[in-house]
């Protein structure tokens, strides 16, 4: 997990961010980058905040030649939950299960992060209801 400090400026924030995700995509080398959409927040700084952030993911994702998977919240509990409108404890514990974990991801953002990657699985086309999800081979 990518973790800055929020006593340094934005800017160095971001510029940190950026590395760090460089740095991950050349060394999983992955297809595909799945990410939340964000949509809406009563905080507008940290929306702005994680609008950037969201950016800086995307253009080093497509910098590196990989596909961009955008998913709104709704899609993700639908995915993963079975519904829209889970909770996060719900999400937290299909996560738990459809990994087949000994206890739920800590923290939340972990458990947050695995439920974009089930979701962007479930919608990978050519594979069954069942093995969308739980990742099995169909």
């Amino acid at each position: 997990m990518i973790r800055t400090d929020p006593g340094v400026d934005l800017p160095q924030r971001l510029a940190e961010l950026q590395c760090e995700v460089r740095s991950l995509i050349a060394d999983l080398r992955p297809q595909v980058v799945a990410i939340e959409r964000v949509l809406f927040q009563q905080n507008v700084s940290t929306a702005m905040g994680v609008g950037m952030a969201c950016g800086i993911v995307m253009a080093e994702a497509v910098a590196a030649e990989c596909d961009v998977a955008e998913y709104s919240p709704n899609e993700i509990k639908q995915a993963v939950a079975g519904y829209g409108a889970a909770g996060k404890h719900e999400v937290g514990q299909m996560v738990q299960t459809l990994l087949g974990l000994p206890k739920r991801l800590s923290p939340a953002d972990a458990a947050d992060a695995a439920a974009v990657a089930l979701c962007h699985l479930a919608h990978v086309p050519g594979r069954s209801a069942r093995a969308r999800v739980s990742g099995v081979s169909a």
